[in-house]
């Protein structure tokens, strides 16, 4: 029988990675080569290697590796990972609906409604005595520099899309380093 969590979260349906802070999420490890994120993801699903907007001069050429799942009907990738030239895999974003489920210190946070993430958030900074971190858009997530919480709508809901991150060339933190394509998913602008 599924507990609970599989069940709200998709776990069974969607797989669960594990994060590590600065190494990498599930098959992918920062500073892996495109043809080595398209070997490691081709657990997941078919890929799709393009380019990535250049929007600022700075940063090195940078490649976009979408990940779909097998027998997947659904156009959105489960994940997208940028690869820099200069450094390698530096981001690896997780769909809302497609991605696998990943957790930090047992706090899952991918497809969550946006408010309960944040409860649960401050619950465990509480009991573990830490901090809360906010992005600039107000959205909360674990005081961790390699995990950015985005939003992505689903329905009428903003849904959890996290993105694992170091910083790429040029750069002075991970949210310097957020990829062009990451300011807008499926043509809108993200939250």
């Amino acid at each position: 029988m599924e507990s609970e969590a599989e069940v709200d979260f998709g776990v069974t349906h969607r797989g669960q990675w594990s994060y590590s802070q600065a190494v990498g999420v599930g098959p992918l490890r920062f500073g892996m080569t495109v043809d080595e994120v398209v070997k490691a993801a081709g657990t997941l699903g078919r890929t799709e290697v393009g380019d990535c907007a250049r929007d600022y001069p700075i940063f090195s050429p940078t490649w976009k590796i979408e990940v779909h799942r097998h027998g997947s009907a659904s156009p959105p990738p489960a994940v997208a990972a940028y690869v820099s030239r200069a450094v390698g895999l530096f981001c690896i974003a997780v769909d809302a609906v497609q991605g696998p489920q990943i957790a930090f210190d047992g706090v899952p946070l991918v497809g969550r409604d946006l408010s309960e993430l944040e409860r649960e958030v401050i619950a465990y900074a509480e009991v573990m005595d830490v901090h809360v971190r906010y992005t600039p858009e107000g959205h909360a997530g674990p005081d961790d520099p390699g995990i950015i919480v985005r939003a992505q709508l689903v329905g009428q809901v903003l849904r959890s899309r996290p993105l694992f991150m170091v910083t790429r060339d040029g750069a002075n933190t991970e949210w310097d380093s957020l990829p062009s394509d990451e300011y807008h998913v499926k043509g809108r602008s993200v939250a």
